[in-house]
């Protein structure tokens, strides 16, 4: 078979005028790939509840490769806003997603594009999941015209239709989040309000008060942790007397979830969407995943945690490399067939950085302009009382 396919690539060399040493890909057609396969998944640990969701999952080919195309889009995407940041072309806040992928990929693949989530600042993963394209993300994190918020709400700020940011205030987003499922509730619409916060958020008065009234008025909001083992620089176990954050509501049932496997996340966020869909109330769920990057890039990631206990993490559990594992393995993908896309997403990510710094700033006189969706334009006082503004919708 070898000495057919070298008198293949030596023929088409020549036909070709290419140099011998040029690589030939053979092209496999469709019926040659494994269209459907059945995984056996991690089992949920489960408070409150007598049943949780199934262990085994399927997934298909499409499925397959497109949670790979999302997983390592945000991956690529964060990598090259790291690069920025060094250069000093993106300033301020910035807190990066790679690691945590399969809890965006997963959560998405799970609910409905109609469906609402909120998270906290840490949103650049759901941003896109969302429907932003990867060049107005970037361009919010460099401050351009052409960002999803027009360059005038940066890392933590970044909104789409139902997706409600991006908040930087610490656990704020939980209470907005419960008041998007009571909407739901009220105008009887089948949706959802899927609620994120980390685990430095989890020990919030505001949460408790929040899963207060999400219990008591049965509000279809799923509550989502993302423990990613750190807040800020505090590991889990220093920071709270109980680790078990999907037990937190207490009077509201609970899953914890293998964050780092994306059909674990799909299954629970299914199944955590359902539970709500029924008309029986809130559910917590807290996906154990991890972020390899520091709290924010003003933290190196490394002064409590060792780079050994990252590398273990990434050799281990990677959620891109565990799937991508599963697609190979079961021949569901071709080694060639993902470095394409590998190849695509890089142009894609490189053409977006692009666009990102080369894009203008906003002019000064649209400071002010879009504080109000839709009113008459009005004064806005600048910094000092003398200093008068026009905000336009």
């Amino acid at each position: 078979m070898k000495t057919m396919l070298a008198i293949i690539s030596n023929a088409l060399c020549r036909i070709t005028g290419k140099n011998a040493g040029a690589r030939v890909v053979v092209s496999r057609s469709l019926s040659d790939f494994t269209p459907q396969a059945t995984f056996d998944i991690k089992r949920c640990d489960l408070h409150g509840l007598e049943a949780g969701p199934p262990v085994r999952a399927e997934l298909t080919r499409e499925q397959g490769l497109q949670y790979y195309r999302t997983m390592q889009t945000v991956r690529r995407m964060e990598l090259k806003a790291d690069q920025l940041y060094k250069q000093k072309i993106i300033r301020g806040f910035c807190h990066l997603y790679d690691g945590q992928e399969a809890c965006a990929a997963g959560i998405e693949a799970a609910i409905n594009p109609s469906d609402h989530l909120i998270t906290a600042y840490r949103a650049h993963g759901f941003t896109f999941t969302r429907g932003v394209p990867i060049k107005e993300i970037l361009a919010e994190l460099t401050g351009r015209k052409g960002g999803v918020a027009k360059g005038k709400g940066g890392s933590m700020h970044m909104y789409a239709p139902h997706f409600y940011g991006g908040n930087g205030i610490v656990g704020a987003q939980v209470p907005l989040g419960a008041g998007i499922a009571l909407a739901c509730q009220y105008q009887g619409n089948n949706q959802i309000c899927v609620t994120l916060y980390g685990d430095g958020a989890a020990n919030q008065g505001q949460i408790f008060e929040t899963f207060n009234m999400a219990a008591l008025w049965k509000l279809p909001c799923v509550f989502v942790c993302e423990n990613n083992k750190y807040g800020m620089g505090t590991s889990v176990e220093r920071a709270a007397a109980s680790t078990d954050y999907y037990k937190r509501g207490d009077f509201i049932p609970g899953l914890r979830v293998d964050g780092m496997d994306v059909l674990c996340v799909r299954e629970a966020a299914r199944f955590a969407a359902d539970h709500c869909r029924a008309g029986k109330g809130p559910i917590v769920m807290e996906l154990q995943t991890y972020r390899y990057h520091g709290h924010s890039m003003s933290d190196p990631g490394v002064s409590y945690r060792t780079r050994e206990e990252i590398q273990e993490v990434r050799s281990k559990s990677d959620p891109i490399s565990m799937l991508k594992e599963r697609l190979l393995g079961n021949n569901m993908a071709s080694a060639e067939e993902l470095k394409e896309i590998d190849i695509q997403i890089r142009k894609e990510v490189e053409d977006a950085a692009q666009y990102a710094t080369s894009d203008p700033e906003p002019p000064l006189d649209e400071l002010c302009n879009h504080v109000f969706a839709s009113s008459p334009p009005l004064e806005v006082r600048g910094t000092n009382p003398w200093a008068r503004l026009k905000s336009v919708s």
